[in-house]
């Protein structure tokens, strides 16, 4: 088996009709798609062979078609189809057939029309991934087992989702970039009604203001310089489903009234036609721009405010909830070793310098830096000093440095058994200036240190554990293992 291109979407194009089969595969790869073409007698091997199929195109003629399209349907479920039909032909796509099939493309075809397919086949992707975990096994992911954490702001967010998931209320995510709020959207929509249909996500800040109408509603051909054929909106490709109206705070004002009117009346045009369209859509719209600010200063319409205003999440920044760093920074390695088999480890010392930073960038930033890490230092520790610089700063506390070494577990000897002080205390004097010619056991004369300015500190505190934890600057909890291992008493 050939080694495949796993960074492009790869396509499968089954057709006997060997010049049909080259220009298709030609404008497919044009396109930036890995394409595998096969015969009616001979696709099998292909879908079968492994990896994810973004599509697979079917030529040829009508009954070898309704064959194949029924033997994918049983062996190789919810992969989106394309039938190619003659142009012309006067064909009809049988009921049974057309509920398997993604769309019908007309041959020959226009470069537009398969460029709308492609769209769909983008978001109908982007709506049920699959990945493959390490054990090689694939499963489908699941963004609210993406919202990791234990603080109680995820916790409360995760509460808000299964309230409000059952229902069709228009929800509004608020939060600074970088938090996670498309994560948040499509775990709401998982867990709705509408979970197994589209999720279509379009950003209001991407695209220009005079284009957003037409990304929206759609277009009829001919309804502007350039709008060759007809076109679908996101409207329409999420009809049954979700629309992810995503930064709806950078809207031009003039799309406000028009969105407003569509979530009043359920009812939209595409520009350059006078056909009013019906839609059953779920509108879940997310900024970080604070709305109520936005209004005073006329930037953005209030009616509008409180049409999407019905549900509203807040998702807290990464520095108001730090004690989900360390859960958030496994998860992320998880999902590099079953991405791209890359991974790295952290040190508790470099953990708790990433919980005292700030994190302008959010969730996102502190992906990207454990992404960087893992490129840098391929399957390695990484501590405190092997962070970018501006981590490098943080006080670490004591207590995190004494207590683990650098793979993370408690010192231990060759033999991994727990020394103990106290048996032979005086083998090391108190502190040394220069290293023994004999050269020394350096874990030992460090646990030796420690169990020295233990027994000091629990004598000037008279045995009160909690005041010698004080003036060690360490945990209670911490000092208490601390006796225990080294078999001390109070």
């Amino acid at each position: 088996m050939s080694i495949k291109n796993m960074a492009l979407p790869r396509i499968l194009l089954i057709d006997d009709n060997e010049t049909r089969r080259q220009q298709v595969k030609t404008v497919l790869q044009f396109m930036e798609y890995e394409v595998e073409t096969a015969k009616v007698s001979n696709y099998a091997s292909s879908i079968n062979e492994g990896g994810q199929i973004w599509g697979i195109f079917v030529g040829d003629g009508l009954d070898k078609q309704a064959a194949v399209i029924r033997d994918i349907v049983e062996g190789a479920n919810n992969i989106p189809l394309i039938l190619l039909v003659e142009k012309g032909s006067g064909l009809q796509v049988s009921t049974a057939v057309s509920n398997s099939v993604l769309q019908v493309l007309e041959w020959p075809f226009t470069y537009p029309s398969l460029k709308l397919i492609s769209d769909k086949l983008s978001v109908f992707n982007l709506q049920s991934q699959v990945i493959v975990d390490r054990r090689g096994h694939e499963r489908r992911s699941s963004s609210i087992d993406r919202l990791k954490g234990n603080s109680p702001a995820i916790v409360t967010i995760r509460k808000l989702i299964g309230q409000v998931a059952e229902s069709d209320a228009t929800v509004l995510i608020l939060g600074e970039s970088g938090t996670g709020k498309e994560v948040i959207a499509r775990a709401l929509h998982e867990a709705s009604c509408r979970g197994s249909r589209l999720f279509v996500p379009i950003n209001c800040g991407a695209i220009p203001g005079e284009l957003l109408e037409s990304e929206l509603f759609g277009h009829e051909k001919g309804a502007f310089t350039g709008a060759l054929s007809s076109r679908q909106g996101r409207f329409e490709l999420a009809e049954g489903g979700t629309l992810f109206l995503d930064e709806i705070g950078d809207m031009p004002m003039s799309m406000q009234v028009k969105l407003l009117r569509v979530l009043q009346e359920r009812t939209f045009e595409r520009v350059g036609s006078n056909k009013t369209l019906h839609c059953d859509v779920r509108i879940i719209a997310a900024t970080h721009r604070h709305l109520e600010r936005e209004i005073k200063e006329n930037r953005f319409r209030e009616d509008l405010f409180y049409r999407l205003n019905v549900f509203p999440i807040e998702v807290p920044p990464l520095r108001d909830r730090a004690e989900d760093i360390p859960v958030l920074v496994k998860d992320i390695i998880t999902r590099l070793e079953a991405s791209s088999h890359a991974s790295v480890r952290l040190s508790n010392p470099s953990l708790a310098a990433l919980m005292q930073h700030r994190w302008p960038g959010n969730v996102r930033e502190l992906a990207n830096l454990i992404e960087r890490l893992a490129i840098i230092y391929p399957k390695g520790l990484v501590d405190v000093a092997d962070l970018p610089e501006k981590f490098q700063h943080y006080e670490i506390p004591a207590e995190i440095i004494i207590d683990k070494d650098e793979t993370g577990s408690d010192q231990t000897d060759q033999s991994g058994q727990m020394e103990k002080i106290g048996s032979n205390p005086d083998n090391f004097p108190a502190a040394l200036t220069q290293l023994p010619e004999q050269g020394m056991d350096l874990k030992e004369y460090l646990n030796v240190m420690e169990g020295d300015l233990i027994r000091q500190a629990l004598n000037e505190c008279n045995g009160v554990v909690a005041h010698a934890a004080r003036l060690l600057n360490m945990r209670r909890t911490t000092l208490v293992e601390k006796l225990r291992k080294y078999d001390l008493q109070r």
